[in-house]
Protein backbone atom coordinates (compact mmCIF):
# COMPACT_ATOMS: atom_id res chain seq x y z
CA UNK A 1 0.00 0.00 0.00
CA UNK A 2 1.21 3.47 -0.85
CA UNK A 3 1.21 6.17 1.86
CA UNK A 4 -1.25 8.30 -0.13
CA UNK A 5 -3.85 5.54 0.27
CA UNK A 6 -3.60 5.77 4.07
CA UNK A 7 -4.03 9.55 3.85
CA UNK A 8 -7.12 9.21 1.66
CA UNK A 9 -8.61 6.66 4.05
CA UNK A 10 -8.19 9.28 6.78
CA UNK A 11 -9.89 11.88 4.60
CA UNK A 12 -12.74 9.48 3.93
CA UNK A 13 -13.20 8.83 7.64
CA UNK A 14 -13.04 12.55 8.38
CA UNK A 15 -15.70 13.58 5.90
CA UNK A 16 -17.78 10.40 6.11
CA UNK A 17 -18.09 9.97 9.87
CA UNK A 18 -18.69 13.67 10.54
CA UNK A 19 -21.30 13.71 7.77
CA UNK A 20 -23.04 10.62 9.12
CA UNK A 21 -23.13 12.18 12.59
CA UNK A 22 -24.66 15.36 11.19
CA UNK A 23 -27.25 13.40 9.24
CA UNK A 24 -28.28 11.52 12.37
CA UNK A 25 -28.20 14.63 14.56
CA UNK A 26 -30.36 16.80 12.33
CA UNK A 27 -32.78 13.90 11.87
CA UNK A 28 -33.13 13.50 15.63
CA UNK A 29 -33.88 17.21 15.95
CA UNK A 30 -36.19 17.16 12.93
CA UNK A 31 -38.20 14.26 14.31
CA UNK A 32 -38.64 16.12 17.60
CA UNK A 33 -39.67 19.26 15.71
CA UNK A 34 -42.37 17.42 13.78
CA UNK A 35 -43.81 16.10 17.04
CA UNK A 36 -43.58 19.48 18.78
CA UNK A 37 -45.33 21.29 15.92
CA UNK A 38 -48.47 19.32 16.72
CA UNK A 39 -48.69 21.15 20.05
CA UNK A 40 -46.97 24.47 19.29
CA UNK A 41 -46.63 25.22 15.56
CA UNK A 42 -45.79 28.88 16.19
CA UNK A 43 -42.29 28.02 17.46
CA UNK A 44 -41.08 26.60 14.13
CA UNK A 45 -38.16 29.06 13.96
CA UNK A 46 -36.83 27.83 17.28
CA UNK A 47 -37.26 24.22 16.20
CA UNK A 48 -35.41 24.93 12.97
CA UNK A 49 -32.38 26.43 14.74
CA UNK A 50 -32.11 23.61 17.26
CA UNK A 51 -32.60 20.96 14.56
CA UNK A 52 -29.94 22.46 12.28
CA UNK A 53 -27.17 22.77 14.87
CA UNK A 54 -25.74 19.25 14.44
CA UNK A 55 -25.21 19.96 10.75
CA UNK A 56 -22.09 21.95 11.52
CA UNK A 57 -20.06 18.86 12.41
CA UNK A 58 -20.40 17.61 8.84
CA UNK A 59 -19.13 20.97 7.67
CA UNK A 60 -16.14 20.66 10.01
CA UNK A 61 -15.30 17.30 8.44
CA UNK A 62 -15.48 18.89 5.00
CA UNK A 63 -13.37 21.86 6.16
CA UNK A 64 -10.80 19.41 7.55
CA UNK A 65 -10.35 18.07 4.03
CA UNK A 66 -9.58 21.56 2.75
CA UNK A 67 -7.09 22.08 5.55
CA UNK A 68 -5.01 19.01 4.64
CA UNK A 69 -5.58 18.80 0.86
CA UNK A 70 -2.29 20.57 0.11
CA UNK A 71 -0.43 17.65 1.66
CA UNK A 72 -2.16 15.05 -0.54
CA UNK A 73 0.59 14.57 -3.11
CA UNK A 74 1.76 11.29 -4.67
CA UNK A 75 5.15 11.52 -2.94
CA UNK A 76 3.67 11.93 0.56
CA UNK A 77 5.73 10.34 3.32
CA UNK A 78 4.42 7.61 5.59
CA UNK A 79 4.67 9.95 8.57
CA UNK A 80 2.59 12.65 6.86
CA UNK A 81 0.06 10.07 5.69
CA UNK A 82 -0.21 8.72 9.24
CA UNK A 83 -0.76 12.27 10.52
CA UNK A 84 -3.57 12.86 8.03
CA UNK A 85 -5.09 9.48 8.87
CA UNK A 86 -4.97 10.26 12.62
CA UNK A 87 -6.48 13.71 12.12
CA UNK A 88 -9.19 12.22 9.93
CA UNK A 89 -10.00 9.49 12.42
CA UNK A 90 -10.11 11.94 15.32
CA UNK A 91 -12.23 14.56 13.58
CA UNK A 92 -14.51 11.91 12.12
CA UNK A 93 -15.21 10.15 15.42
CA UNK A 94 -15.60 13.35 17.42
CA UNK A 95 -17.86 14.82 14.73
CA UNK A 96 -19.95 11.64 14.65
CA UNK A 97 -20.64 11.50 18.37
CA UNK A 98 -20.88 15.22 19.06
CA UNK A 99 -23.45 15.69 16.28
CA UNK A 100 -25.60 12.82 17.51
CA UNK A 101 -25.46 14.00 21.12
CA UNK A 102 -26.13 17.59 20.08
CA UNK A 103 -29.16 16.40 18.13
CA UNK A 104 -30.45 14.59 21.21
CA UNK A 105 -29.91 17.66 23.37
CA UNK A 106 -31.69 19.85 20.82
CA UNK A 107 -34.56 17.36 20.63
CA UNK A 108 -35.08 17.65 24.37
CA UNK A 109 -35.21 21.43 24.07
CA UNK A 110 -37.63 21.17 21.16
CA UNK A 111 -39.89 18.94 23.24
CA UNK A 112 -39.77 21.50 26.06
CA UNK A 113 -40.63 24.37 23.74
CA UNK A 114 -43.44 22.31 22.24
CA UNK A 115 -44.82 21.76 25.72
CA UNK A 116 -44.92 25.52 26.29
CA UNK A 117 -41.72 26.09 28.26
CA UNK A 118 -39.40 28.99 27.45
CA UNK A 119 -36.18 26.98 27.12
CA UNK A 120 -34.86 27.99 23.69
CA UNK A 121 -32.00 30.19 24.90
CA UNK A 122 -30.90 27.78 27.59
CA UNK A 123 -31.07 24.84 25.20
CA UNK A 124 -29.00 26.77 22.67
CA UNK A 125 -26.34 27.49 25.30
CA UNK A 126 -26.22 23.84 26.39
CA UNK A 127 -26.05 22.69 22.76
CA UNK A 128 -22.80 24.61 22.35
CA UNK A 129 -20.95 22.18 24.60
CA UNK A 130 -20.93 19.17 22.24
CA UNK A 131 -20.09 21.58 19.42
CA UNK A 132 -17.00 22.72 21.31
CA UNK A 133 -15.40 19.30 21.04
CA UNK A 134 -15.94 19.18 17.28
CA UNK A 135 -14.25 22.58 17.06
CA UNK A 136 -11.35 21.30 19.17
CA UNK A 137 -10.97 18.30 16.82
CA UNK A 138 -10.98 20.67 13.83
CA UNK A 139 -8.33 22.81 15.53
CA UNK A 140 -6.24 19.69 16.15
CA UNK A 141 -6.52 18.86 12.43
CA UNK A 142 -5.24 22.35 11.64
CA UNK A 143 -2.34 21.90 14.08
CA UNK A 144 -1.46 18.44 12.74
CA UNK A 145 -1.44 19.89 9.23
CA UNK A 146 1.06 22.49 10.37
CA UNK A 147 3.36 19.80 11.71
CA UNK A 148 3.45 17.62 8.60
Amino acid sequence: MEPIVLAYIGIGLMVGLAGIGSAYGVTIGGNAAVGAMKKNPDAFGNYLVLSALPGTQGLYGFLGFFIVQGKLVPEISWLSAAGIFAAGLALGIVGLFSAIRQGQLGANGIAGIGAGYDVFGKTLILAVFPELYAIVALAATFMINGLI
